[in-house]
């Protein structure tokens, strides 16, 4: 199943789409249904997928976030535009020793914030190796020096929402996406997707396949999901480089 972002005519269809299968809250007879749809949703606007989560999500229910190498803290290019401040910070991560929501980054490791290089800041790295970076805090420019660990969190739903509120809504739908299997056994549901969209950041395009795994409560709500996506192909495909 394919669709394209070609206008307003697409968004309709999509939308109506969406509104078949989901209505206010997609049929929990049907866990196959739910998570296509939640996918479905996810690609298509911001409002639509915030609506799957409030209306699919258990209450209890947790997303646990691929793993990577890194600080652990989370920022919004949009809002200050130029400007790497600090929304966010995982518990128990390096930056949870270090910083506070509401640091703004100045430099990493030489390399001046921009809004131009925002993207490509020298943040990855091996685990355990010292970024040294100044940020501003109260007004006032401070050194740090954080070691990179490696990062595994999951949230919950709130957590969730307030992560996916905090998006620009305008950037949020890709270009081009399809399902390409949906498969199940008992409560748990596989989806295989991808995507085709453009850097915002490098202005070039990328495609990239993720597997997405819903756990289904006996309620029918999603009480875990989990998704292997290829964030470090989607880079290559930008032009960065792993060497180490």
């Amino acid at each position: 199943m394919s669709f394209k972002k070609t206008g307003v005519l697409t968004l309709l269809v999509t939308v109506s789409f969406l509104q078949a299968q989901v209505g206010n809250e997609a049929d929990i007879s049907n866990p196959e249904t739910v998570a296509e749809a939640w996918i479905q949703a996810w690609y298509t606007s911001q409002e639509a997928a915030m609506d799957m989560v409030k209306n699919n999500m258990a209450d209890d229910g947790k997303q646990t976030a691929n793993r990577y190498v890194g600080f652990g803290f989370m920022y919004d290019p949009d809002a200050d535009k130029g400007k790497m401040k600090i929304t966010n910070i995982m518990e128990g991560s390096p930056a949870s020793e270090m910083l506070m929501v509401g640091d703004e980054f100045v430099s990493v490791k030489g390399v001046v914030v921009n809004e131009r290089n925002m993207g490509k800041l020298p943040f990855r790295g091996k685990p355990g190796e010292e970024i040294k970076a100044r940020i501003k805090r109260d007004g006032k420019i401070q050194k740090i020096s954080v070691a990179r660990g490696v990062i595994a969190v999951s949230y919950t739903k709130t957590e969730v929402l307030e992560n996916m509120s905090m998006g620009n809504s305008e950037n949020w739908a890709v270009e081009e996406f399809n399902i390409d299997e949906v498969i199940s056994e008992k409560n748990i549901v596989y989806v295989l997707h991808n995507y085709k969209d453009t850097d915002k950041i490098s202005g070039l395009p990328y495609k990239a396949y993720t597997m997405t795994r819903f756990v289904f409560n006996e309620s029918g709500k999603v009480s875990q999901i989990r998704g292997l996506s290829e964030d470090r192909f989607v880079l290559e495909q930008q032009g960065y480089t792993i060497s180490r």
